[in-house]
């Protein structure tokens, strides 16, 4: 492992090579704190998250060990309440991995904006920012790049990005064993009505993307059809739901790329005929 104060170990070759940088210890060392200050802003929001998942996972019938280990091996929030609530239906685990894969379809949509980004980062990197490509972590990522030039993303990248996952991560981790805890000692907090702020942070993640018509259908679609759909069995109403609402949000994706492209297409059609009666 690289020791980020010995300089020697820094700049010799076989570190640089598996980095894929030549930055200096002391600069890796302050993006890795830079991209940890950058998070700690959304921690705020995550912790009450976190302590909610550890307090309900022995109440849906998952172990402590397992609701840590949920956290440590899995890291995703949705995923792990979409599961809990699905362990407590009984549900089968081959509908469980269907469901949490449908609802974390978005990060291919996260990996697809930044590949271009880290396609000169080694395999091992690769595997690390993958694994820990969560919401917040993405954003920050993605705004430190557009406010970036290119030599900081050549250098300094993936050192800023794993300052915002490890404070992420160890956040996580340690509000699911403080939840744990919590939950032990007041037995009846699933009775508190604790589960709705899941809800609340997710109407209040997407309400600001609420901003173009394909979101805007995209987020409709999925609220009627998870209502019409709610008395399916094993929870499947979930991913008829997701399916729909992808569907109907490309499609109007589309639709508007299509029509902005027609509407370039005639524009530039008709400033051609303007130049061409000009020549006469």
């Amino acid at each position: 492992m690289t020791n980020l104060h010995d300089p020697g170990a820094c700049t010799s070759p076989t570190i640089l090579a598996s980095t894929g940088t030549s930055q200096s210890c002391p600069n890796r060392l302050k993006e890795v704190f830079a991209g940890s200050r950058a998070t700690i802003p959304m921690i705020v929001g995550a912790i009450p998250f976190g302590i909610i998942f550890g307090t309900l996972a022995e109440q849906s019938g998952l172990s402590s060990l397992g609701a840590i280990a949920m956290s440590v091996f899995v890291f995703a929030g949705s995923s792990q309440f979409i599961a809990l609530g699905l362990l407590s239906a009984g549900t089968g685990p081959l509908i469980i991995i269907a469901t949490t894969f449908i609802v974390n379809l978005r990060h291919l949509l996260y990996s697809a904006a930044i590949v271009d980004d880290v396609k000169h980062l080694p395999g091992p990197w690769r595997a690390v920012i993958a694994f820990g490509l969560t919401d917040e972590s993405f954003a920050i990522l993605a705004d430190k790049i557009r406010k970036s030039d290119e030599n900081w993303r050549l250098g300094s990248l993936q050192w800023f990005y794993l300052g915002s996952f490890l404070t992420m991560y160890g956040n996580w981790i340690l509000c699911t064993v403080i939840g744990i805890t919590l939950g032990e000692l007041f037995p009846q907090m699933n009775s508190w009505g604790l589960d709705f702020a899941m809800s609340a942070t997710f109407i209040g993640m997407v309400l600001p993307y609420l901003t173009t018509r394909p979101m805007l259908a995209c987020v409709l679609v999925a609220g009627a059809m998870s209502l019409g759909t709610a008395d399916l069995p094993h929870k499947l109403g979930l991913m008829v739901s997701a399916i729909s609402a992808i569907a109907v949000g490309l499609s109007f994706h589309l639709a508007s790329r299509r029509k902005k492209e027609t509407a370039r297409s005639k524009e530039t059609d008709t400033a051609g005929m303007q130049t061409k009666e000009e020549n006469k």
